[in-house]
């Protein structure tokens, strides 16, 4: 499957429930917001390792795995709607981030670019 692929059926299977007039920008970017939020509560108060572990639950890791999808489908749905090309757009920040972080400074650190002074 592609990522355009997997836009069609998400759009057809929202028009065979009229739900287009429901994803509009700004509630497809609530529900991705609201998605996000189910995904984490299902990290909240783990300790490192044991957010690590997760996926060794059957029952935990298939939470996950819906939560995940989730926020995958109405990510897709919301590029969809604006017309963005989603491999583009990541593309692009890929590079950006690049030349924001270089490897030199960023390496093995995790504080913010502005903390290493550029």
């Amino acid at each position: 499957m592609t990522i355009s692929s997997l836009q069609r059926e998400l759009a057809a299977f929202a028009a065979e429930r009229d739900w287009e007039q429901f994803h509009t920008p700004k509630n497809l970017a609530m529900a991705l917001g609201g998605e996000a939020g189910e995904l984490l509560e299902l990290f909240q108060w783990l300790t490192p390792e044991q957010s690590s572990a997760i996926m060794g639950d059957p029952e935990r890791s298939q939470r996950v795995r819906e939560e995940v999808a989730d926020v995958f489908a109405y990510l897709l749905r919301l590029v969809d709607v604006l017309g963005i090309d989603l491999e583009q757009a990541l593309t692009e920040k890929i590079a950006a981030n690049r030349a924001k972080y270089p490897v030199h400074l960023a390496y093995g650190r995790a504080d913010k670019y502005t903390e290493l002074g550029g």
